[in-house]
C-alpha cells in the first residue's frame, strides 16, 4: 500500500484565524511587516501518518501567506525527509527571517526560493541544538518526497503560486526580508 504523502485539500484556516494566531503568539510582527508566513508543523497530524506523533516525508504540515492584501495556504513539510543521517536538522519554532534567493547553487539549475537572512535554530538528533547559517531555505518539494535535509518544502504543483505570490508581496511593499513563524498545531 502506498503512503499518502498529500492530503486532499490545502489548509483551510482563514485569514482571520491566521491572523489570530499570529497576532496572539508574536503581536508585534503584523505591525512590522506587511507580509508574513505562519508556518503550522503538524497540521494535518490527526488525519495523515500516525496521530501519536510528528511523521517526516510527508506533507502534513501547512504554511500561509498572509499579507495587506493577500492570503494563500499551502501543503507543506516542515521537517527533514528522513533521519538517516544523523545530525540532519530540524528547524525549531520560532521566528525566523527569510529574503528572495536561490535555492540549489550546487546543483546546475538554481531556481528561485527563499533563503535565509539570519541565523536560525535548528535541533539535530543526538547532537542537540545548533544556531547559525545552514541553508535552511523555503524552497519546492517534490511528487514522490520532501526532498528536505532540513529545509521548509512546499509541495511540488503549488509551488509557482507559493513563490509568485510571496515575491510579488515583498516587492509590492519594498519589503527585503519576510518573517517566517514556525509553531507546533
Amino acid at each position: 500500500m502506498t503512503k499518502k504523502m498529500v492530503p486532499a485539500s490545502t489548509p483551510k484556516k482563514t485569514h482571520d484565524e491566521v491572523r489570530a494566531i499570529i497576532n496572539e503568539k508574536y503581536p508585534e510582527i503584523l505591525s512590522q511587516y506587511k507580509v508574513v508566513l505562519l508556518g503550522m508543523r503538524g497540521y494535518y497530524k490527526r488525519t495523515m501518518g500516525n496521530p501519536d506523533k510528528n511523521d517526516i516525508g510527508l506533507y502534513d504540515d501547512a504554511i500561509f501567506v498572509l499579507s495587506t492584501e493577500a492570503f494563500a495556504s499551502y501543503n507543506a513539510n516542515t521537517d527533514p525527509s528522513n533521519n538517516d543521517k544523523i545530525g540532519r536538522a530540524t528547524l525549531k519554532t520560532g521566528v525566523w527571517m527569510y529574503k528572495k534567493g536561490k535555492h540549489g547553487i550546487s546543483k546546475k539549475r538554481p531556481y528561485s526560493a527563499l533563503v535565509q537572512a539570519k541565523e536560525v535554530t535548528v535541533k539535530r538528533e543526538k547532537k542537540g541544538e545548533d544556531t547559525g547559517f545552514f541553508g535552511i531555505n523555503i524552497h519546492k518539494g517534490g511528487l514522490k518526497t520532501t526532498t528536505s535535509e532540513g529545509c521548509q518544502t512546499i509541495y511540488y504543483p503549488q509551488w509557482p503560486s507559493f513563490i509568485n505570490l510571496v515575491y510579488e508581496q515583498m516587492t509590492r511593499f519594498n519589503q527585503a526580508e519576510i518573517p517566517y513563524i514556525l509553531i507546533e498545531e
